[in-house]
């Protein structure tokens, strides 16, 4: 099989809250496995983890809270349309965007039955 690199486009707002999340579900929590629990996932998970550690050079600023804050309302802002929405998990799923609608894979469509 050819292992051909892909590449990921991600603003640096996106890299930058993606590197905070990974960081405390990887670290910080000690939970990836809770998260993850196919061990064939951390490999790429790992992979992307290190790239964005190398890359931004707000990991190691004294005001990493506040940029990180800043990112985040950003973020929100395009996605929902206003930084005061909220993103909470358990949030109504009509709120999300329509790409986080959309099922993959082999799931079954709502209209079906089983």
């Amino acid at each position: 099989m050819d292992e051909e690199a892909i590449t990921i486009r991600l603003t640096h707002d996106q890299a930058f809250v993606l590197s905070d999340w990974l960081y405390d579900v990887m670290f910080q929590s000690d939970d990836l496995e809770g998260i993850v629990r196919d061990r064939a996932v951390w490999s790429p998970i790992y992979a992307i983890s290190g790239t964005l550690d190398k890359t931004l050079s707000e990991i190691f600023m004294p005001d990493y809270g506040p940029r990180l804050e800043a990112a985040k309302e950003r973020l929100r802002a395009n996605l929902y349309g206003g930084a005061d929405e909220p993103t909470a998990p358990g949030q109504d799923a009509t709120a999300a965007p329509q790409a986080h609608q959309i099922e993959r894979g082999t799931a079954l469509n709502q209209g079906e039955s089983d």
